[in-house]
């Protein structure tokens, strides 16, 4: 018994850390910095950001884009069709949800993060200059799964930081995805019917 009243444990565990592991590197590294890691906070945020926008920026516009595609043969049917190009973003994301998830955890989280980027940059343009409902729906689910970030970045906010502000960590991607459905539709909106002056 030790002068406090508690058992002293019997052995110690050592940690072994290894020099080529990513991982190992990372934990070491927050161990030692008792700060705040805002520059990796920064990086997530402006991620989880990037990812979020075309969640929902196609609603305000979608209307307008079907009805150019001229798919339905009446008005009443545009919201039909529309509808699965919605959805067709969320079937990809329920798919390549947990496979992200292996990826990440096999290869790390930031080339899962940096594809998911891509992804969004590539697909989301190629879905803006559709020519057919078909290439609509095949970009949109090209988009939902190829962006498999959200699980990958919520395990690296947690790791890039001490255990007393992985709550700050995860809560920055919650916030920075709740502005991106705010901020996403709202560019949507405002490009929907953009009217090009004539010289």
């Amino acid at each position: 018994m030790t002068g406090s009243g508690r058992e002293a444990p019997l052995l110690r565990v050592r940690k072994v850390y290894h020099e080529r592991c990513p991982g190992c590197r990372q934990e070491r590294k927050t161990q030692a910095d008792h700060r705040i890691p805002y520059t990796e906070f920064l990086y997530i945020w402006i991620a989880c950001l990037c990812a979020a926008l075309p969640i929902q920026s196609l609603f305000p516009y979608l209307y307008f884009m079907i009805r150019d595609l001229e798919v339905a043969k009446q008005e009443q049917d545009i919201g039909f069709y529309a509808g699965f190009v919605g959805a067709a973003y969320f079937l990809g994301r329920t798919i390549s949800a947990v496979p992200w998830g292996i990826f990440a955890d096999k290869y790390g989280r930031k080339p899962c993060i940096v594809i998911s980027i891509l992804s969004v940059i590539v697909f989301n343009t190629l879905f803006g200059l559709s020519t057919t409902y078909w290439m609509a729906i095949v970009t949109r689910g090209l988009l939902g799964l190829l962006c498999g970030i959200l699980g990958p970045i919520k395990a690296y906010a947690s790791e890039v930081c001490r255990k007393e502000h992985q709550a700050l960590g995860i809560s920055l991607v919650t916030s920075s995805r709740a502005i991106a459905l705010v901020i996403g539709p709202a560019i949507g909106g405002f490009l929907a019917q953009v009217r090009i002056s004539q010289l």
